[in-house]
């Protein structure tokens, strides 16, 4: 964080009291030093005048600055913001800005991204797997299948290890918009050999070139967790076909990804509630439990935030027998 210049509040909050009491002095000096005359009104007018610039100046250089100050403070007490509160327009004094200086040391983004990424399921299993061991018996096991000629369970398997080899593997990096397709398809197959026919997925992309926007850099593992959440928590429970749509949009600035699914969908008050905690980056999400549904969504929209700002996230749209809508917003970024 850069040294920020000028006059502290508490600074400026001095400088007037010290001003008015200033004036005050000369009031009283002059008035007891004279008597009333044409000169006496003439000072009192300048100095209503200068009392009344001191009183704008108060409100504009001390009253504004700490009310914007103890509204970000309240904000991220709330949760809604993270990086902005090391960002105050005017420290209250040097000391305050030396101690959000060193807390911003102590609390490294990194280290909040690796706790969020702890919690999710891959990475229990890079930490209990031995990756090469569970390449090598899936590959085993192809290799029996093509053997025997059972195909399905020989395609099931490479697509198994596939969608492991790209889910335990670098996942603190950015990777291509199309790699993270790719890993969604795989996944797609894994559940179809559970769901069959009831089970559809389908792609759209909204942009003039395919192609290019295909190469544009998110987060590792951001599509899977929430399609996952689609089909467990929306088209398993309804009757009938289960359909998951992946759009893409993009803007000048933006990569806007919805995963819609028509599935069962989602209380009014509990969206409301989603949402709340979706507006934040927070690590509350981990001490809730798993069986409620929504951890993937916090989970993803946790690292968002904490990678790109605050202004990024998810946003999720739903309503009771029609299905869900969840909206990925991060920005644009190409190679």
């Amino acid at each position: 964080m850069k040294e920020k210049r000028g006059f502290y509040l508490f600074d400026r909050i001095f400088i007037v009291l010290m001003v008015m009491i200033i004036m005050l002095l000369i009031t009283f000096l002059h008035l007891i030093s004279s008597s009333i005359s044409k000169g006496t009104y003439v000072f009192l007018f300048i100095y209503t005048i200068i009392t009344a610039g001191g009183l704008y100046l108060s409100y504009k250089w001390i009253y504004i600055p700490y009310k914007e100050s103890n509204k970000v403070l309240r904000l991220f007490h709330e949760g809604y913001i993270f990086k902005g509160v090391f960002d105050l327009r005017v420290p209250f004094n040097h000391e305050s800005l030396l101690a959000f200086q060193k807390f911003k040391e102590i609390i490294d983004t990194k280290e909040l991204i690796e706790g969020s990424k702890k919690h999710a399921e891959y990475l229990a299993l890079q930490n209990q797997i031995n990756p090469h061991f569970l390449y090598n018996t899936l590959e085993g096991i192809r290799s029996e299948a093509l053997i025997e000629g059972v195909d399905s369970i020989a395609n099931m398997t490479e697509t198994l290890a596939t969608f492991f080899r790209y889910t335990i593997s670098n996942v603190d990096r950015l990777v291509s918009l199309e790699d993270e397709i790719a890993n969604v398809e795989d996944y797609y197959k894994i559940q179809k050999f559970r769901f069959g026919e009831k089970l559809d997925y389908s792609i759209q992309i909204q942009a003039d070139d395919h192609e290019e926007i295909l190469k544009a850099r998110i987060p590792k593992l951001t599509l899977q967790p929430i399609f996952e959440n689609a089909i467990f928590h929306g088209v398993e429970r309804k009757m009938g076909m289960g359909i998951l749509t992946l759009k893409v949009l993009a803007t000048r600035k933006r990569l806007i990804i919805t995963i819609s699914d028509n599935g069962v969908g989602i209380e009014e008050e509990r969206v409301r509630t989603l949402n709340e905690k979706l507006r934040g980056a927070s690590l509350e999400y981990m001490k809730e439990d798993k069986n409620k549904g929504g951890i993937a969504l916090l989970n993803v929209n946790n690292r968002i935030k904490l990678i790109f700002g605050d202004e990024y996230g998810i946003y999720v749209y739903s309503k009771v027998g029609a299905g869900t809508d969840v909206e990925i917003t991060i920005p644009l970024i190409m190679d």
